[in-house]
């Protein structure tokens, strides 16, 4: 069993900053690469950032120089720094991780329930 918990949502006024969340605990046994993901109403969900266990980061083009990505490996956490809102980034956002139970199980893809973030003008 992997329950990833997300925190750090809420309501902000446009240009404000907002630090998310995500806990992975459970049964896990190793993490790969982590990310967060949004999904605003009437639209697919997309990827928002990305990080490898080595630190390489992928941004969407909508958030770069925005959001910033990081990992606590000790903490089997990921944090998204997002700076400078803007009305277009509200939406839920989601904590994705892959990794495994087991050091010989298959490498699947884990979701949180998701967060709320609401960007007022």
């Amino acid at each position: 069993q992997v329950q990833l918990v997300e925190s750090g949502g809420g309501l902000v006024q446009a240009g404000g900053s907002l630090r998310l969340s995500c806990t992975a605990s459970g049964s896990i046994f190793s993490i790969n690469a982590m990310g967060w993901y949004r999904q605003a109403p009437e639209k697919q969900r997309e990827l928002v950032a990305r990080i490898s266990t080595g630190g390489s980061t992928n941004y969407a083009d909508a958030v770069k120089g925005r959001f910033t990505i990081s990992r606590d490996n000790a903490k089997n956490t990921a944090y998204l720094q997002i700076n400078s809102l803007k009305p277009e980034d509200t939406a839920v956002y989601y904590c994705n991780v892959e990794g495994r139970v087991r050091s010989y199980s298959s490498e699947r893809m884990y979701w949180g329930q998701g967060t709320q973030v609401t960007v007022s003008s």
